[in-house]
């Protein structure tokens, strides 16, 4: 037993899911469909952002930002995830080091990106008039750059501590990606300090992130309640419905996984829920802003047109110059 538990584990295995193959497949097939759908619709509001004039303003900016991170949130877990269905459910120490630094990092910047897009929203309601002041390029480049450098320094501490950790005995761990409490859990080594400090990072983030998000739509609010008009209150409820629907989505989930008491047989419905914010969730905020943003919506319909009329105009060139060959 001695010599046993000084065998350092050099590979972790995931528990996962506990279905049958071919069930797996089902699974995998419908995963490589959310997949490319994620990344192919976030490419997309990317591009229409950055190519269509009438989405150059902070808003867009922004949603460009959460696109682009969706696109990489999704990625580190669910190419991994299909791995596990099909070939291969195991992954290096490092590799699943790395996975939770990502994972954590990624999820991190979501939710100070979520507070910065909601003072972009009481901005442009609560003061419309010095919007363009406010909220110039530099300030937003700013912003968006605190975003990803917090997420980033938020996870650098903990990241240092996981990575002193050594794995020696057990090397199972009961979900599909590499969880840092999992990590925590399997260590052989003292992880009371790395507890705390985790938990402080995590809930600092969460608790300020919550709070200032509820502020600045107690303020965006009552100032939408004081508008006479029931048209104006409807115009500002819809330049800021689509955000309170992300925002809705990241805290109530975030607030369900993290916030209840673990126990054994809540397990299985943690990995759904965390399968619902890293797969499910990326999925749906680019047909959430698209869906219900009129100008988002016309800039696609625009770029649709566009392309049907590069591609007819391809097609013409192409059959004139057969005409002439002949």
């Amino acid at each position: 037993m001695e010599n046993w538990t000084q065998i350092l584990v050099t590979e972790f295995i995931f528990t996962g899911f506990h279905i049958t193959w071919e069930f797996g497949i089902m699974i995998s097939l419908l995963l490589v469909l959310m997949y490319v759908s994620t990344v192919t619709s976030n490419l997309i509001i990317i591009i229409l952002v950055w190519t269509d004039h009438r989405l150059h303003s902070p808003m867009y900016f922004f949603l460009c930002n959460l696109s682009f991170h969706g696109i990489w949130f999704t990625s580190t877990i669910v190419p991994k995830l299909l791995s596990s269905f099909l070939m291969d459910n195991g992954i290096s120490v490092t590799g699943c080091i790395l996975q939770c630094f990502f994972y954590f990092f990624l999820g991190t910047t979501e939710y100070i990106l979520l507070p910065v897009m909601s003072f972009d929203r009481y901005v442009a309601i609560c003061n419309p008039l010095r919007y363009a002041v406010i909220m110039n390029n530099r300030v937003c480049l700013g912003l968006a750059l605190t975003s990803w450098i917090g997420g980033f320094l938020s996870m650098f501490s903990p990241f240092i501590m996981i990575l002193r950790l050594t794995f020696c005995r057990f090397n199972t761990i009961n979900h599909f990606f590499c969880d840092a409490a999992s990590l925590i859990h399997l260590s052989c080594t003292d992880t009371a300090l790395l507890d705390l400090v985790v938990f402080v990072s995590a809930s600092a983030v969460l608790i300020s992130s919550l709070l200032l998000t509820t502020i600045s739509y107690i303020y965006i609010i009552s100032t939408i309640l004081a508008i006479s008009s029931a048209d104006g209150r409807r115009k500002a409820f819809s330049t800021c419905g689509s955000h309170i629907t992300v925002v809705t989505i990241a805290y109530g989930t975030a607030i369900f996984l993290y916030a209840k008491p673990a126990n054994s047989d809540s397990f299985n419905l943690n990995k759904v829920m965390a399968l619902l914010i890293t797969v499910v969730t990326p999925l749906l905020n680019p047909f959430i802003y698209t869906l219900r943003n009129k100008q988002v919506k016309e800039a696609l319909v625009d770029a649709v047109r566009k392309c049907r009329l590069s591609q007819g105009l391809g097609k013409d060139m192409i059959h004139l110059h057969h005409l002439r060959l002949q």
